[in-house]
């Protein structure tokens, strides 16, 4: 097996196949196996402990979701050096994206952890979560290392090429936390504590891996003097992650909004949102996929200077992530019961789930194509109009949620991320066409095109 994946050479669609596939199942798994703890979590400790973990989702995504974009947007620079054949640079890249990840992860664990309470009050947390909710979350961000390193680690290997290290990572930690829950919830009889811990154990058992397989690439043996502080390379890593890390974030807050007011509903709404969202992260993967796919085929080829192939590339992702929203709507539309059903156990909250994945089921190709686009803009460096377009989708969410609320309900948790994936579409699709266009001009206009010219965030 090759140790990377050149990107830049050869058949555009095969070579895109050859790294989608696995990633897809490495992302699929990754959900299967949250959806796997949300099912052990509903069956075996109620729709209130689901409920609390539930109650987690839009807050763990405002951290993690920090560390995950900071790392795609650190690693943009990883796969332009790589692309552009500059190995030195790449592994300056690679030094100084791990300094960074370790300083940001630890000032992450402990705003996360000293200010749990009071935001999980300030959303409306009702008392009977409350304490399983706090003690979910103190597990989870206690342990924030473990999944920061996967991330990173992961991200790395994908720039260069390699989406198969990671697959077979997740296969490992799925099974590990799949047999955790079970062992923990239904054989030692734990809380959602046991849910929490299953999960920290699986994402150390998935940075191992990965950082197995980076010791054995020839090419990114990091030095001493790889380590040795570069402020410029510092800030240029900065311009690129912090954007895309606060573009995860910003979106996190939109949804904590949204789940202030659905806590405020009543506990049934909060377990009906919480099975609401596993579903939609289930099904927008394959797209979501789409979109890193998307996000490495167009560094490396950025950073190598061949701008025709990003046109190409466009083409097949955007291809995947309709016939995934043909297919996956199409189920989100015409089986919502039996969706709901698999994960609840009250009427109530069965029917609140129903509705939402009826509208979302016909809108999903708005996310589904915003994966794609978002993800060409932030490969070709430009990651300030992702994080403009994460604005435009938390100002969409909360302007719909508050408006909507009192007239439609529930439903109206449904129309927010509608409303809020179209919005976001629109720049990012615009951007994505612009920035392209020009880049195709100036190929034209200076033949032969210089290999390596690389293009760092503006």
């Amino acid at each position: 097996m090759k140790q990377t994946y050149d990107l830049t050479q050869g058949k555009v669609t095969p070579l895109i196949l050859r790294f989608y596939i696995p990633m897809f199942f490495t992302n699929l798994l990754q959900q299967l196996y949250s959806i796997a703890d949300t099912i052990i979590v509903g069956k075996g400790l109620g729709d209130n402990a689901l409920a609390a973990v539930g109650n987690m989702s839009s807050l763990t995504f405002l951290i993690i979701g920090f560390s995950l974009g900071m790392a795609n947007g650190f690693t943009v620079l990883t796969a332009q050096s790589y692309g552009a054949g500059d190995y030195a640079r790449m592994r300056k890249t690679i030094a100084s994206s791990i300094q960074l990840a370790a300083g940001i992860g630890a000032i992450l664990t402990v705003l996360s952890v000293f200010y749990l309470r009071d935001v999980l009050v300030a959303m409306q947390t009702s008392e009977l979560i409350l304490a399983d909710s706090l003690c979910y979350g103190y597990i989870i961000f206690g342990g924030l290392a473990a999944n920061i390193a996967y991330n990173l680690c992961a991200c790395i290997l994908r720039a260069l090429g390699d989406s198969r290290t990671p697959f077979f990572a997740i296969i490992t930690s799925t099974i590990v936390n799949v047999v955790f829950n079970c062992v923990f919830i239904f054989g030692l009889h734990m809380g959602v504590e046991g849910a929490a811990i299953a999960t920290i154990f699986s994402q150390l058992m998935s940075a191992g891996i990965c950082l197995l397989k980076l010791r054995k690439i020839d090419i990114i043996r990091l030095s001493a003097e790889d380590f040795r502080f570069d402020g410029s390379m510092m800030l240029a890593l900065l311009k690129n992650g912090i954007p895309m890390a606060c573009m995860n974030s910003i979106t996190a807050i939109g949804c904590m909004v949204v789940q202030y007011f659905v806590n405020g509903m009543g506990v049934a709404y909060t377990s009906a949102y919480s099975a609401c969202s596993r579903y939609i992260n289930l099904f927008m993967q394959p797209a979501c996929t789409a979109g890193f796919t998307m996000s490495s085929f167009t560094s490396q080829n950025y950073g190598a200077g061949k701008f025709s192939r990003i046109r190409e590339g466009l083409h097949v992702c955007l291809t995947i992530a309709l016939i995934s929203y043909v297919l996956l709507g199409a189920v989100m539309v015409f089986f919502p019961r039996q969706l709901a059903s698999l994960m609840l156990t009250g009427e109530e909250s069965i029917s609140l789930t129903m509705q939402y994945l009826s509208i979302c089921g016909i809108t999903l190709c708005g996310v589904d194509f915003l994966f794609v686009f978002r993800s060409g803009v932030q490969g070709m460096g430009k990651p300030f109009i992702p994080m403009c377009s994460g604005i435009i989708e938390m100002v969409m969410r909360i302007a719909v949620i508050v408006l909507m609320v009192p007239e439609v309900g529930f439903r109206a948790t449904a129309y927010a991320e509608t409303v809020a994936w179209f919005g976001a579409l629109a720049l990012n699709f615009i951007a994505f066409q612009y920035l392209l266009s020009r880049r195709l001009r100036m190929e034209k206009r200076s033949a032969p095109v210089v290999h390596g010219v690389l293009q760092t965030a503006e």
